[in-house]
């Protein structure tokens, strides 16, 4: 049997995935924590993944293996491959002004033009500036930009700084992966090229930047230190990306993932530009491009709303199946850390339309599920908005599993909703990545599905939200 592994390195942990590489079944996985917050030193993340990689049996029978991981997040090192500071990840909103100042400097349309983006306090380009800005001292320092999946890649091959690492840092050794560059906001998708002009303008001088590689190309090898049999790495993938490649995704196909943050994708045969900044004109893992709309409140809100009951996550989803559609006349607004879809980082939630009849707590678990996924499906609105077709919705997240919301979500999207089965879907992308890379070929395994909930659409719930959402501008 030969094996192949996919990694995702997560906001919230590392897990790694090893398959067999003609079925797609799962041998074994491993997994470990990643730490809190919003900036990270990035050692942890390498940590994590060498102990995943131990939990997961290690990867001295495996032949190939890539690492997916969370996009944007900046890795700045310095010319001795040192980690100038923590690493900004994608959910910090302090380079929201950053954003508006380089939109300002540029535009909206000609940035949109030339990297399929309008920026917004999660791309790579705005934490950039908010170094130069606010760090200017460690801004000098940089001689490289690199992303969380490329670092770790580096590192697997036996870069890295030269008390930590058997090849030293060497940074011309950097590569990534088209998904990930057109995470940046200094890279254009159409033209598979860097925009240096841009990447100065964010970080005040030029730097270093990871060679783009294609679909189906190696990085290189694994060091021998981590595995005796020195497997081919694949190019690695933004975690959205990746996803679509675990999942199979294809033209119709609308992906919402349901994690930490939420987000809505498509896969497009066309580059995707939107000047107004709603829908990001990301590249995919597989060639084709990849629009997407991010949110910051997702599973966190059911989270939250279970917390505050004193439940646990099937008692908030039979509360919310007790309630009528459309929670009482009660309609939450979920942006409690801010939004980046509509791009609001400073706004707060807002619960309105109670009563001293409504207020019960089943309605109030119905209210977090209909609000999580209205902004979801106000994201599939922008994306189709752009000429995209949708013919089904594949619903995939921690959270997916839960009656309710297989319930809602089938009263609240337009088009009909499947659910696979659970599964680390990021990893599995990036293990058909190490396949790829094996075998020039790119591997078809089957998606079984988990759920298909019968199309219900409740106008109401939308039409609710909307009015709510209005008290904020939108």
């Amino acid at each position: 049997m030969t094996l192949v592994a996919g990694v995702d390195s997560s906001t919230q942990s590392c897990k790694v995935v090893i398959r067999d590489l003609e079925t797609g079944a799962v041998v074994r996985s491993g997994r470990a924590s990643h730490p809190d917050g919003t900036e990270v030193a990035p050692s942890h993340w390498w940590t994590a993944l060498l102990v995943a990689i131990a939990d997961a049996g290690g990867l001295d029978d495996v032949a190939a293996i890539s690492v997916g991981g969370q996009q944007h997040g900046m890795v700045a090192l310095d010319a001795d491959g040192n980690v100038v500071r923590d690493a900004l990840l994608w959910n910090d909103t302090r380079s929201a002004q950053a954003a508006r100042d380089l939109i300002a400097e540029f535009g909206a349309e000609a940035l949109a033009e030339r990297t399929g983006l309008v920026p917004v306090a999660s791309f790579t380009s705005t934490k950039l500036r908010w170094l130069r800005d606010n760090e200017p001292e460690n801004a000098a320092r940089v001689a490289a930009v690199a992303l969380p999946h490329d670092w770790l890649t580096w590192r697997l091959r036996g870069y890295g700084p030269a008390s930590e690492s058997t090849l030293g840092p060497d940074l011309e050794a950097l590569t990534t992966d088209r998904s990930d560059a057109s995470g940046t906001g200094y890279w254009n998708p159409t033209t598979g090229e860097y925009d240096l002009n841009l990447l100065s303008a964010a970080l005040g001088h030029g730097a270093f930047l990871p060679r783009v590689l294609g679909p189906a190309e190696s990085s290189g090898t694994v060091h021998a230190s981590f595995a005796a049999s020195e497997p081919i790495l694949g190019p690695g993938a933004g975690d959205n990306a990746a996803a679509g490649l675990g999942l199979g995704a294809a033209a119709g196909d609308v992906v919402v993932s349901i994690g930490t943050s939420g987000t809505v994708f498509a896969v497009t045969p066309q580059p995707i530009r939107d000047a107004t900044g709603t829908v990001a004109g990301f590249a995919s893992a597989s060639g084709d491009f990849l629009p997407l709309i991010a949110t910051l409140n997702a599973a966190r809100v059911l989270d939250a709303f279970a917390h505050i009951l004193g439940v646990d996550h099937d008692e908030l989803s039979r509360l919310a199946l007790a309630a009528e559609p459309g929670a009482g006349g009660s309609s939450l607004v979920p942006y409690f850390e801010g939004e980046r879809t509509p791009n609001l980082p400073h706004a707060t939630a807002s619960l309105m339309g109670l009563t001293l009849a409504s207020m019960t707590r089943e309605n109030l678990a119905r209210a977090a599920f209909e609000g999580m996924l209205c902004g979801l499906a106000d994201g599939m609105d922008a994306i189709r908005g752009l000429g995209v077709t949708a013919r089904r919705a594949l619903i995939v997240g921690g959270a997916a599993q839960s009656p309710a919301l297989a319930q809602v979500a089938a009263q609240v999207f337009d088009v009909p909703v499947e659910i696979p089965e659970p599964g680390e879907y990021v990893a599995a992308g990036a293990a058909v990545q190490a396949a790829w890379a094996l075998t020039g070929s790119r591997p078809n395994w089957p998606l079984a599905i988990f759920a298909a909930p019968a199309q219900d659409v409740k106008p109401g719930i939308r039409e609710a939200y909307a009015k709510s959402q209005a008290t904020y501008g939108v």
